[in-house]
């Protein structure tokens, strides 16, 4: 036994990811006493500005855009009541297939291995006993999530083993829910768009492959609040016009794939520190 604190990491691309798949395991574990650390991978740059100015749009400024982003990120930590933030600050890559992929600097331009060194350094520090990223695909193909995901596995090889790896997903069964939801809350939008039906049909795992539910239902409303606090993205974060209520109904549990692990917990699980208290 030692007096080292349980350790949660989660690793993120950009600012608002945190709340959005993990904002409520990080504010139930904060709550059990548990350290709670957020790596966030970019400075969220190619976010959008003041008044939903977008990237590449006259008056649209990268430098302010991620120092405004950088406040909003703090602001959410203090809500979800994070013990530890430490960014990474790669520049923002923007979605798939943006002219921003290919900038200098760009996170999805970075070598893998010079990311995953700077990793490995925070995770020497922290030793977190769970690690939560993306899987593969970075959930739903987002270059900067996808790199989160190959340097975070390339770090943990560089490091001690780490007891419980985790890739956050959705059941398949939550994501038809949500489409519903999205029609519901979708303004005029008569029909749904086939494509965007397929896309989501495809996006998470069936409901029997996942490993893990957190319950988190009593945190939908420090989650809500964290992801209110990145107010100047707000056009782009669905979530937000459901109301409290629905949210809680919708986001009351957190779900995800254990891809490592060294305790000998059964899955399914509830708890991403099973084995380990």
């Amino acid at each position: 036994m030692t007096d080292r604190p349980l350790t949660l990491m989660a690793v993120h691309a950009h600012p608002d990811d945190e709340a959005t798949g993990t904002g409520g395991i990080l504010a139930r574990y904060a709550a059990e006493g548990i350290r709670t650390v957020l790596v966030t991978c970019t400075d969220g740059s190619c976010g959008d500005g003041p008044e939903g100015v977008k990237p590449g749009d006259p008056g649209h400024d990268p430098a302010a855009v991620a120092a405004m982003r950088r406040q909003e990120l703090e602001a959410s930590c203090a809500v979800l009541e994070i013990s530890d933030l430490e960014m990474l600050d790669y520049a923002d890559s923007g979605m798939m297939g943006w002219p921003s992929n290919d900038a200098p600097g760009a996170f999805w331009q970075t070598p893998v291995e010079e990311g995953a060194a700077r990793l490995a350094e925070l995770m020497r520090h922290y030793r977190p006993d769970v690690v939560v990223t993306y899987d593969e695909n970075g959930f739903y193909g987002h270059p900067d999530h996808i790199q989160a995901h190959r340097i975070t596995m390339a770090a943990l090889e560089l490091t001690a083993p780490t007891p419980k790896v985790y890739w956050t997903t959705a059941p398949r069964s939550m994501m038809q829910r949500f489409g519903q939801v999205m029609r519901e809350f979708g303004g005029d939008t008569p029909e749904p768009d086939p494509a965007e039906t397929a896309a989501l049909a495809e996006i998470g795992l069936p409901d029997d492959e996942i490993t893990t539910w957190v319950d988190t239902t009593a945190f939908s409303g420090q989650k809500f609040d964290a992801l209110a606090a990145h107010a100047s993205q707000g056009e782009n974060i669905f979530f937000l016009k459901m109301g409290r209520e629905r949210f809680s109904e919708l986001m009351g549990v957190e779900t995800f794939v254990r891809v490592r692990d060294t305790t000998g917990a059964t899955v399914p699980e509830s708890d991403l520190f099973a084995g380990l208290r």
